[in-house]
């Protein structure tokens, strides 16, 4: 069972790393998919910024708590996934349930019990 969650998170950090290096060297063309709207040059960093941050980060620790078999480093795309979970909850009691709403917040939510799972099992492993 391990093995299986080591390489479900895995691919969950692939997957984030992946969203990532788009923001990093196509962030106009991936910033419509997240419904954002870059405004000039500042718009444009922060896209290259902030989100490759934010994505290959979590990917990263993710990546590195499935290979080292270290359940600390999953402790990071965790909280990212959940305080990004947290802010779409806010998001939902002041601006309501929008057609596009619930789709990021199951895939937030299955990451965060992917890692969950894998850090309790690496946990018991040791």
């Amino acid at each position: 069972m391990t093995g299986i969650l080591r390489i479900a998170v895995g691919l969950i950090a692939v997957f984030n790393i992946a969203i990532g290096l788009m923001f990093l060297f196509n962030p106009a063309g991936v910033a419509a998919q997240f419904f954002l709207i870059p405004d000039g040059g500042q718009g444009m960093a922060t896209l290259r910024a902030d989100f490759p941050g934010f994505f290959i980060t979590g990917g990263v620790f993710a990546l590195i708590g499935s290979w080292q078999r270290d359940a600390r480093a999953l402790l990071v795309p965790m909280l990212l996934l959940a305080i990004a979970l947290t802010g779409r909850c806010v998001s939902l009691l002041a601006d309501g349930i929008g057609p596009a709403a619930i789709q990021p917040m199951v895939a937030e939510a299955v990451m965060i019990s992917v890692l969950a799972l894998a850090r309790r099992a690496l946990v018991a492993q040791s």
